[in-house]
C-alpha cells in the first residue's frame, strides 16, 4: 500500500479509537494517525499545513516557528533514541536477572516481514491474511494466497510462522466478492471462524494455500473468534481433508501443521480448560477480549476511560488463561496491542507470558524494557496486581514493581 508514494504523509480521524483496525494498520504503515478529533472537517482546509503527532495525540493546525521548532527538536531527539535501540536488533531477549523472553512480531505485509527479520524477531506471532482479501473486486484464490504465504515463510528464512485465517468483520473493510451480510452489531456477528464455517470453500482454499506454503519453512495456522469447541473439529476435519487431498495429488506439505486458537471470546476463555485440549497452541487476542469482557467497544472514542486492559476482571481473565496453558502444556502468546505497549509489558511477565507478538515497530522498545526487568521480583508480585480491585489499583501496583 504505498501510501507514502501518493503523498499521505498521517492521517486525522473525526472518531475511532486508537485500537480500531484502522489504527493498527496505520503504525503497520508507520503512518501518524490521531483519532477523535471532532472538529477536525471544520477547523483544516485544503492547503492547510499541519503537525500531525501520533504519539502524543496532538494535532496543530498552522504551527508557528516555536511549534515546527519543538518538533525538530523531538525528532531529533527520537533519531538519537532510535540509534540506541538499533544496538539491540542482534541481542537477546532477556530479563535483567536474564529469563529469556521470546518477542514475536505482527505482520500483513512484505515490509513488516522485513521490518521483523531486521528487528530479530523469534518469528512472525500473527500474519493478518485481510489484506489479501481488502479493496479488491474477486477473492484471491488458491495460488495467489500460496505464493504470498510462501514469500511470507521463505521472507522469514526458517524461523516460525503463524498464519491467522481470515477474520472479515467488524471494524474490518468489506471484501468485494466475500458475502458479508448486513449485521446490526458486527463485532458480536459472523466474523472470523464463523464466517469461514458459513462458507467453507473459502475456507478450505486458504487452508489448502497454507498447507502448500508450510512445504518452504514451520508454519501454524491459528483461528480467530473461537468460541466452542465444534468449531476447531469442523476446522480439524477442513483440515485434514485438505492434507488428504494434496498428499494424494504428490503436493510437498509439511509433516506436522499445528492448529491453535485466538483467545479472544470471554466465553473460550471462561471454558479454556475444556478446550484447550483440542488445540496444539493458543494466542490470545487482548484487542476484542478486553472490549467484549468490559461490553466496551474499542473502536468508540467515547469509552475510552472504559476500555481499560488494566481492570480487575481483566487481569484476573489472563492471569487464569496463562495458568490453564502451562497446567495443558501448550504453548501461549499475547499479540493483541498490550504486548506493543510498555505500560503493560511488567504486568504481562508478572502474569507469567513468556511470549509476546507485536507490530515490529514496537520490538526493540519492548526488548529495553524487558532487560530492565527483574523476572523474579514480578512474579512477587502477581498476588498483588490480582486483589488489586480497580485499575487505579493495579496501576498502583505496577508502578511500585518497576520503582
Amino acid at each position: 500500500m504505498p501510501l507514502a508514494e501518493n503523498g499521505v504523509l498521517g492521517a486525522v480521524l473525526t472518531n475511532g479509537s486508537t485500537l480500531s483496525h484502522s489504527a493498527i494498520l496505520a503504525r503497520s504503515l508507520r503512518l501518524p494517525m490521531v483519532v477523535g478529533v471532532d472538529d477536525a472537517l471544520g477547523s483544516i482546509a485544503e492547503g492547510d499545513l499541519i503537525l500531525v503527532d501520533g504519539e502524543h495525540g496532538e494535532v496543530v493546525v498552522h504551527p508557528n516557528a516555536q511549534d515546527i521548532a519543538r518538533y525538530r527538536t523531538w525528532q531529533r531527539e527520537q533519531v538519537q533514541i532510535g540509534k540506541r535501540l538499533a544496538r539491540l536488533r542482534e541481542a537477546q531477549t532477556l530479563t535483567r536477572d536474564g529469563v529469556p523472553i521470546r518477542l514475536y512480531a505482527n505482520a500483513e505485509m512484505p515490509a513488516d516481514v522485513a521490518r521483523a527479520r531486521l528487528s530479530g524477531a523469534a518469528g512472525i506471532g500473527l500474519y493478518r491474511t485481510e489484506f489479501l482479501f481488502l479493496q479488491r473486486r474477486e477473492i484471491p484464490g488458491e495460488e495467489e494466497q500460496f505464493l504470498a504465504y510462501r514469500d511470507l515463510v521463505l521472507g522469514m528464512g526458517g524461523l516460525p510462522v503463524t498464519i491467522r485465517t481470515l477474520d472479515l468483520g467488524a471494524d474490518k473493510a468489506d471484501a468485494s466478492g466475500v458475502a458479508l451480510e448486513e449485521e446490526p452489531n458486527p463485532a458480536l456477528g459472523v466474523r472470523g471462524v464463523r464466517l469461514a464455517l458459513r462458507h467453507p470453500q473459502l475456507m478450505i482454499t486458504q487452508l489448502r494455500a497454507i498447507l502448500r506454503a508450510s512445504s518452504y519453512g514451520p508454519v501454524r495456522i491459528l483461528v480467530p473468534m473461537i468460541t466452542l469447541v465444534e468449531e476447531i473439529h469442523s476446522v480439524r476435519r477442513m483440515l485434514d481433508q485438505c492434507v488428504h487431498d494434496l498428499r494424494s495429488t504428490g503436493q510437498e506439505i509439511a509433516g506436522q501443521i499445528e492448529l491453535g486458537a485466538m483467545i479472544e471470546v470471554p466465553a473460550a476463555a471462561i471454558a479454556l480448560g475444556g478446550l484447550i485440549r483440542h488445540v496444539d497452541f493458543i494466542s490470545i487476542g487482548t484487542n476484542d477480549l478486553v472490549q467484549y469482557v468490559l461490553a466496551a467497544d474499542r473502536a468508540n472514542d467515547h469509552l475510552g476511560t472504559l476500555y481499560d486492559p488494566l481492570h480487575p476482571a481483566v487481569i484476573k481473565l489472563l492471569s487464569q488463561i496463562l495458568a490453564i496453558a502451562r497446567r495443558a502444556r501448550r504453548p501461549v502468546s499475547l499479540c493483541g496491542e498490550m504486548a506493543a505497549d510498555t505500560r503493560y509489558t511488567a504486568l504481562l511477565l508478572a502474569l507469567g507470558l513468556e511470549d509476546f507478538s507485536m507490530h515490529p515497530g514496537a520490538l526493540l522498545e519492548v526488548r529495553d524494557t524487558i532487560a530492565q526487568l527483574d523476572h523474579a521480583e514480578l512474579l512477587r508480585h502477581a498476588p498483588a496486581l490480582l486483589r488489586a480491585s480497580s485499575g487505579a489499583r493495579v496501576a498502583g501496583v505496577l508502578q511500585r514493581m518497576q520503582a
